[in-house]
């Protein structure tokens, strides 16, 4: 299995209890196509480098995942379609 990890920005214009909800329904899509999840980091509300959405803070969260090479492409499709995640990034951790 590969490491990898998965940066989510979340809406901060949503209540705290659809934020973890969402979160929640990462994790289960990780699980879903056979990832190990390792280590969750949440970072809080941030300030954006630049608005999206006409927003300028988002919450961070960080999942780092043990996967086959095929879950971050299944992943990815998954949470780009999901209501209140405006970015996320799946990269792969050096060993």
């Amino acid at each position: 299995m590969t490491k990898y990890e998965l940066c989510v920005v979340v809406s901060a214009k949503i209540e705290d209890e659809e934020r973890t909800n969402t979160i929640e329904k990462v994790k289960a899509l990780i699980e879903r196509f056979g990832g190990v999840i390792t280590e969750i980091d949440d970072w809080g509300k941030r300030r954006l480098a630049y608005e999206i959405d006409k927003s300028r803070e988002g919450y961070y969260s960080f999942i780092r995942f043990d996967a086959e090479t095929t879950a971050p492409a299944e992943i990815e499709s998954r949470v780009r379609i999901m209501d209140h995640v405006i970015r996320y990034l799946i990269v792969k951790q050096e060993a």
